[in-house]
């Protein structure tokens, strides 16, 4: 296949998988991060939801599961080991999920700014739904006064990314009881439609994230139906 060239404004495509079990997921980022690297496809950001699942990063976090396991499984809650930065989490439907598979060679090669940026892609997004939002300096994510709206946690592979974030746009919250979420003891958790006092399009929500990340990455946005890259996204 034809590589991709670098021009000043980059091609991303974006892909809406609905709810996708996080291990396939993963999978997939992985077969999208060596295409990626091979330069066989462009920047890709892909939206997804998950089934209740604990993910433990690469700083640990088991320790901050706060209830029995055998709570967990009544509930049909996983708990998985994963390979991005950052403590334990929780994913749940009705939580947009972004990976952003990008070629940070094109982008000045600085994971602090891309962290920055992801974080603001997201202020900016609830901005558009008059929620203000902000940054922890002490924590990566997103949060609306003392709670966290939207966990962050990220990986590189010589400069491309898999992982990214998590927003709470219509989920519960009920299974984020169970944790420290991030390892934050003391911390709250919010959603979008706590917030408004109603649910959320998330389709809505996504389409504004699209827009945001355009103007923050300077890159071009193509939503492309999930059909269009099946090899990628084959069991």
């Amino acid at each position: 296949m034809e590589g991709y060239s670098t021009s000043k404004t980059e091609l991303c495509q974006a892909y809406d998988l609905g709810i996708i079990e996080y291990n396939k997921a993963l999978q997939l980022q992985g077969r999208l991060v060596s295409a990626r690297l091979a330069n066989d496809i462009p920047d890709i950001i892909l939206f997804l939801q998950h089934p209740p699942v604990l993910t433990i990063g690469v700083f640990g976090g088991e320790e901050n599961i706060i209830v029995p396991r055998d709570v967990l499984a009544d509930e049909g809650v996983a708990i998985v080991r994963t390979d991005r930065g950052g403590n334990i989490t929780c994913h749940e439907p009705g939580q947009l999920v972004g990976y952003p598979i990008f070629n940070l060679n094109t982008k000045g090669r600085d994971l602090h700014q891309y962290v920055r940026n992801l974080e603001e892609v997201i202020i900016r997004t609830l901005c558009d739904y008059s929620i203000g939002a902000q940054r922890d300096s002490k924590h990566p994510g997103v949060w609306v006064g003392e709670e966290k709206i939207c966990a962050l946690g990220i990986r590189v592979t010589r400069w491309v990314t898999k992982h990214g974030f998590a927003l709470n746009v219509n989920n519960e919250l009920k299974h984020f009881s169970h944790v420290h979420p991030c390892g934050i003891a003391n911390g709250g958790v919010t959603s979008m439609s706590r917030l408004l006092g109603h649910e959320v399009m998330i389709k809505d929500v996504m389409l504004c994230i699209v827009n945001h990340c355009t103007q923050v990455f300077n890159i071009a946005v193509e939503l492309k139906s999930p059909k269009q890259f099946a090899k990628y996204y084959a069991n």
